[in-house]
């Protein structure tokens, strides 16, 4: 089953002599139950297409289908429907809130999808302690090094019943030992029927 589809994809960033053709007729299809890497150099527009996938920003020319709902004509509502439900979305930066725990910043995402706060503290847990940080539950980002940090945005990202995971270098923060253990998590997440979609210079990716 195809749950995302990018047709002829163009977008432009900048304006007068700044302006830049970064996605060129992009086309591009991941089924559930398929892990996508996309490898290519800074600038070339990864993170641009992930971030249209979200619908964080809108297309200058194309379509993008996301299980049956055309992004660039969706409502503003039906958009963040589909980000709270459907597609989790992991960043080059974590941006966790400062005043909230671990927990409290994945909590917060699903208290957002109309989790109620027991199953909120039970999903975040779980989340949590799948990206090897079930000891540190109560710790705030301060109180977190850096790829700690990142992985909370991976935890975030995982919680609830998403069926797209949509990650933009998410092992830029990450040891060798944590990045094996974040791309296995997603390689899981794919053979049990999600969609994840990956940017990445890590080698680590490919193997």
């Amino acid at each position: 089953m195809t749950v995302v589809t990018v047709e002829n994809v163009h977008k432009y960033l900048g304006v007068g002599a700044q302006r830049t053709h970064v996605l060129r007729g992009i086309d591009l299809q991941a089924s559930a139950g398929e892990f996508v890497g996309l490898a290519g150099k800074s600038g070339s527009g990864k993170t641009t297409l992930l971030r249209a996938i979200a619908g964080l920003i809108p297309l200058d020319k194309g379509r993008i289908d996301v299980l049956g709902i055309d992004v660039g004509q969706a409502s503003e509502a039906e958009v963040l429907d589909l980000r709270r439900n459907v597609v989790g979305f992991v960043h080059q930066d974590d941006l966790l809130i400062q005043e909230l725990t671990a927990a409290e910043n994945v909590m917060l995402v699903l208290s957002a999808a109309g989790v109620s706060q027991r199953d909120a503290e039970a999903m975040a847990r779980d989340s949590l302690t799948r990206v090897g940080l079930g000891e540190l539950l109560d710790r705030y980002p301060a109180e977190l090094s850096r790829g700690q940090c990142q992985r909370v945005g991976i935890a975030r990202a995982l919680s609830g019943e998403r069926r797209v995971l949509l990650a933009d270098e998410p092992s830029a923060a990450l040891d060798t030992e944590n990045s094996h253990t974040m791309f296995g998590l997603f390689r899981d997440l794919a053979e049990a029927g999600s969609t994840v979609i990956a940017t990445s210079h890590d080698p680590i990716m490919n193997e």
